[in-house]
């Protein structure tokens, strides 16, 4: 296990701590923090931190702060996705699904959604916009080859195995 793996890893839980801040202060307090709403839930979700209305019209792609900022440890990363009540719903989709948070990155997390519905959709304080899931990230190094192994699939690619 790497070092920062070990310093944010309960060892009772096996829960990963993540320092977390609010990017304005007490002016965010009434929000919630991410959270998981059931106990096997794999997301947690982000809360919007506007302070006013932002209707998103059909077609429209818009950035929702969610006000907080965290520091994943390195070896991770955080995906933000659709909420799916939203997505079947209303047609609300991250636009950059999943969009990734890397381990070096200490900005607002913001929540990139579009409106593929037909008709407007207006996000209030405080909405559920999206989930976060925190996940491992291996980092790859390329090993050149003049040739790769074969496989049954081999080269088949787009629409191969049928409807």
């Amino acid at each position: 296990m790497s070092k920062s793996l070990n310093q944010n890893t309960d060892p009772e839980s096996g829960l990963l701590s993540i320092p977390i801040r609010r990017v304005r202060g007490e002016r965010d307090a009434d929000l919630s923090l991410p959270q998981y709403m059931s106990d096997r839930a794999a997301g947690m979700d982000l809360f919007a931190a506007v302070d006013a209305e932002v209707t998103v019209q059909p077609q429209e792609a818009v950035l929702i702060p969610t006000g907080l900022a965290v520091a994943i440890p390195a070896g991770f990363e955080g995906q933000i996705r659709a909420r799916s009540g939203l997505a079947i719903r209303y047609s609300l989709a991250v636009i950059n699904a999943p969009g990734t948070i890397d381990s070096d990155y200490r900005g607002e997390i913001k929540v990139a959604l579009i409106n593929l519905g037909k008709k407007p959709f207006t996000i209030h304080r405080g909405d559920r916009i999206g989930q976060m899931i925190i996940s491992r990230v291996y980092r790859a190094q390329w090993d050149l080859r003049e040739d790769l192994d074969e496989t049954d699939r081999n080269e088949g690619g787009f629409g191969h195995t049928g409807r």
